[in-house]
């Protein structure tokens, strides 16, 4: 297992559970060094107890300054760049900005890898996002949907889609900068990850600060709409995996799909919720979906399977359950 681990977006959903994830596997002289420019990640109680580890290091940084680079040092092992601007109000709140800094970030941080780092190994989280553009333009992609699909930006005009074009670049530039400097890279594009710290505007934690404040009639859109949900402790275990893997220093760099294989609709999902926390309201008001919602969407994850070792071991039941709980405890400020 890699010593010397550096995660950008480190804060974040994804980014605090994976860290979790390396201190628990790794021993003693693991070194795990953290950047969040905090914007959206946070220092909340989780993360403070997180960071009291010492094998811990912190930074507050700007990505896409460039003079902080000679901050971060050099000699990791694995790199892992989560971080990225996210959210889809912000999609058309700040648009230019998705662009901007999610653009700008994946640039400099290639840069400074294969100037100070080209020994070490590099993830980018992409998105089911670069592909969900052909699913609405065309509706006619393969399900469950392979890697090798055609990424489309259905509009370029509608913000809705600049993080996708952000990740359908990213992925480009992370094959081409590793095909041009032979850097070990891969590209992991992760499906509907659920879990605890996971925000408040995906519909797991929806449900479930819904569900805790005895919202009743309860409002469901798109209650046919399909969707696989993979619990966050899989999914980063899966990313590690990944790394550790021989068979992903290959050229040209691999794109995987990590996901579950569980498909199930969104009023399944809504009961198996109701039957988990124990409650259920009078009744159940179901609506339309929302504007750009494709009725399915199920990621093919057949080559996590053949390069790594890898199942769920979360059950959906438990996760759910386990999700509530947080969101019980940690309800939306």
């Amino acid at each position: 297992m890699a010593r010397n681990i550096l995660i950008t977006g480190g804060a974040g959903f994804i980014g605090y559970h994976l860290s979790r994830y390396l201190l628990e596997a790794g021993g003693p002289d693991l070194r795990l060094t953290l950047v969040d420019n905090l914007q959206r990640g946070r220092l909340d109680a989780d993360m403070h107890e997180l960071l009291a580890d010492p094998r811990m290091r912190f930074l507050q940084l700007d990505l896409t300054d460039q003079a902080v680079y000679k901050e971060l040092g050099n000699g990791y092992d694995h790199v892992y760049h989560l971080a990225a601007v996210n959210g889809t109000n912000l999609f058309y709140e700040i648009p230019h900005e998705v662009l901007r800094i999610n653009t700008l970030s994946l640039i400099y941080m290639l840069e400074w890898f294969r100037r100070e780092n080209k020994e070490g190994k590099f993830l980018f989280t992409s998105s089911n996002e670069a592909y969900a553009g052909a699913l609405a333009a065309f509706n006619q992609l393969p399900i469950p949907t392979p890697e090798a699909v055609p990424l489309v930006i259905e509009d370029t005009y509608n913000p809705r889609w600049t993080y996708a074009g952000t990740k359908l670049i990213g992925e480009q530039f992370m094959i081409h900068y590793a095909e041009q400097y032979k850097l070990r890279a891969l590209i992991v594009r992760p499906h509907n990850f659920y879990g605890p710290r996971a925000g408040y505007s995906h519909v797991i934690p929806q449900f479930s600060l819904r569900i805790a404040e005895r919202s009743d009639p309860f409002a469901i859109f798109g209650s046919t709409d399909t969707r696989t949900f993979c619990f966050i402790d899989d999914a980063v275990r899966a990313m590690g995996l990944l790394m550790d893997s021989e068979k992903t220093d290959t050229l040209p760099i691999e794109t995987v799909h990590i996901g579950d294989f569980q498909e199930i609709s969104m009023g399944d999902l809504l009961e198996k919720m109701f039957n988990v926390t124990g409650w259920r309201p009078k009744s159940v008001e179901v609506k339309n979906s929302v504007e750009g919602s494709v009725a399915r969407r199920l990621g093919d994850v057949s080559k996590l399977q053949f390069l790594v070792d890898w199942k769920p071991k979360v059950s959906l039941e438990d996760g759910l359950l386990r999700t509530y709980e947080w969101y019980k405890k940690n309800p939306k400020k």
